[in-house]
């Protein structure tokens, strides 16, 4: 062992060493793979959905059904975010001008959006996002492009455009639209000369109205459909065909579905005194054909 040691030096020391920890690191190492994969901040946590072995202890998601039903009324926004009361007046252009879609047979509408100066959408996406759920809407084939007679350019503020498509506060848009509706806070459409302006009231972009169940989506491209309709002719509103039925494009939606409540409220409208409620639809031509 001497001659071993001498012949060794240091190494003959150091082995047994080497030996008993190598030995004491594979024990820990499989005495207690559970341990440590729990200590790992790495380590993949997998659940399963085996009726064996149920994973899910916690509470249940919430339940619509469970909520009371909520019946707002027409002059009542739904709850949501903030909106402004008063804006500057004044407007800024936003979105990129370059689309152009629809044959345009019979009328080509170029159009500008703004926002009124005061009004913040940052909540609802941002001025992009207006600007590109605007083009969209009117880009869809369930749209007005379905006729041939219509066609859609978007064009800069210089390129003297047809319409303007704005964003506007609530204080804003009873100053343009007047009218005693004006409490249900709706949109509207004017026409000054040559130019036409669809005056989007930001109360009801933001909070939507109460006949379209929660659906913002939806109900945004309902109200551009609606006003650009104005601007491309079709002044009059029109009634529910019948129980369960899509709802024109041209009703006022935003009020109510059924026949017989837009009746008391505008009783010279064309609404008949008759219990028959729509579905909602944001489309003049929901059904498209295939081509």
């Amino acid at each position: 062992m001497v001659r071993y040691a001498r012949e060794l030096g240091w190494r003959a020391y150091a082995i047994p060493v080497l030996v008993v920890i190598t030995v004491w690191v594979l024990i820990d190492v499989f005495s207690a793979p559970a341990q440590q994969d729990a200590q790992d901040p790495g380590a993949v946590n997998v659940t399963s959905e085996s009726a064996d072995h149920p994973q899910n202890t916690g509470r249940p998601g919430p339940d619509p059904a469970d909520d009371p039903e909520q019946h707002l009324a027409p002059d009542q926004l739904p709850p949501g975010g903030p909106y402004a009361e008063q804006g500057a007046g004044t407007y800024r252009v936003v979105g990129a001008p370059g689309l152009t879609v629809g044959e345009g047979h019979e009328r080509v509408l170029r159009y500008v959006i703004e926002v009124e100066d005061g009004v913040d959408t940052s909540g609802s996406g941002g001025d992009d996002a207006l600007a590109a759920m605007v083009d969209a809407t009117l880009a869809n084939p369930k749209g007005w492009i379905n006729d041939p007679a219509f066609r859609f350019e978007h064009v800069g503020p210089e390129d003297h455009p047809d319409m303007r498509i704005q964003l506007t506060s609530v204080g804003t848009t009873r100053q343009i639209c007047g009218g005693e509706d004006l409490a249900m806070e709706t949109s509207c459409h004017i026409r000054l000369g040559e130019e036409s302006r669809v005056i989007i009231n930001e109360s009801r972009w933001v909070r939507g109205a109460a006949p379209f169940e929660g659906d913002l989506g939806s109900y945004r491209q309902y109200l551009i459909n609606h006003e650009v309709g104005h601007g491309l002719g079709f002044a009059a509103h029109e009634a529910c065909g019948g129980e369960g039925e899509l709802a024109p494009i041209m009703m006022q939606q935003t009020l109510s579905l059924n026949n017989a409540e837009l009746n008391s409220f505008s009783p010279e409208e064309v609404y008949p005194d008759e219990n028959v409620t729509c579905v909602y639809n944001p489309w003049p031509y929901p059904r498209p054909a295939v081509l």
